[in-house]
């Protein structure tokens, strides 16, 4: 099917140094540009690796990430750094929207972390966001209804109806623990786990899921959606309430080995407080 485009969308994919949106860096990098002609157009290839856009991290790249995505320390020793490729890469990203899988969550995060310590604000305004994942999950549902037809093969006929609903949850989980107790995923970006265990913490920490307001998830809102601190000292106190107690927390963070994304909402956070 022909998409139906009001102006170019890139859809692209990056494979890094590791996970961390606020200090690991871009290795690879593919972008499909397509145009509301139907054109289509990708990055060129790094001289003498086809088809790929290799990219210089400045770092030495963990084994464990060479393992996934096949980039090791002798691929990238004569690629350009980011910084290099930078203004090529603004400029062919320019006016698209953006695509990809789980790219709301991390290639774009990550890619935008880029742009900023290579001195462009890569801003996402005015863009539209395709993550084909969400869409994924979207359609292929995550009701309990579905769940329980998938898992334990049974019409959930009283939806909705606290006990049932209950009872088909437990269901549904201790079929998710035998059905998983030997599978080892990978998430796609390297790491390998068992995503459910029979082990009630380890479960709660793949359950707990906020609202971010930044990417790396420092700040996040709360019921109120007010944005607040996740961390430290002064976790779970909204950010205007942090600032007016200790106006020194905001030069600290801003001085800090926070990541550049993180930096930017807090800066624009503590602007809009001003204008209330």
């Amino acid at each position: 099917m022909k998409l139906n485009l009001k102006r170019p969308i890139a859809f692209f994919d990056l494979e890094t140094t590791g996970t961390d949106i606020g200090k690991d860096r871009i290795v690879e990098i593919a972008i499909v540009k397509i145009s509301p002609d139907g054109q289509v157009t990708t990055l060129p290839s790094t001289p003498g690796k086809e088809n790929r856009v290799l990219v210089n991290p400045g770092v030495p790249i963990p084994l464990e990430a060479s393992l996934v995505h096949g980039v090791y320390d002798d691929d990238v020793k004569n690629a350009p750094r980011f910084e290099e490729l930078a203004p090529k890469l603004f400029k062919f990203l320019f006016d698209c929207d953006l695509g990809g899988f789980n790219s709301n969550r991390f290639d774009i995060p990550l890619l935008a972390e880029e742009f900023l310590r290579a001195g462009i604000d890569f801003s996402v305004e005015g863009r539209s966001l395709v993550d084909v994942q969400v869409v994924f999950h979207l359609m292929e549902q995550r009701t309990l209804k579905a769940a329980y037809k998938f898992y334990c093969n049974k019409s959930l006929d009283d939806a909705h109806e606290a006990l049932p609903d209950a009872l088909a949850t437990l269901e549904v989980f201790e079929a998710m623990l035998d059905r998983y107790k030997d599978v080892e995923v990978d998430d796609g970006k390297g790491n390998l786990y068992k995503p459910v265990v029979n082990n009630m913490e380890a479960i709660h920490k793949l359950s707990e899921r906020k609202k971010k307001a930044d990417f790396a998830g420092h700040i996040v809102f709360n019921e109120k959606d007010q944005p607040m601190f996740n961390f430290g000292k002064y976790k779970n106190m909204t950010v205007e309430e942090v600032l007016q107690r200790d106006s020194g927390y905001f030069s600290w963070m801003m001085n800090a080995d926070f990541p550049l994304y993180t930096k930017k909402v807090l800066k624009e956070i503590k602007e809009s407080l001003r204008q209330v």
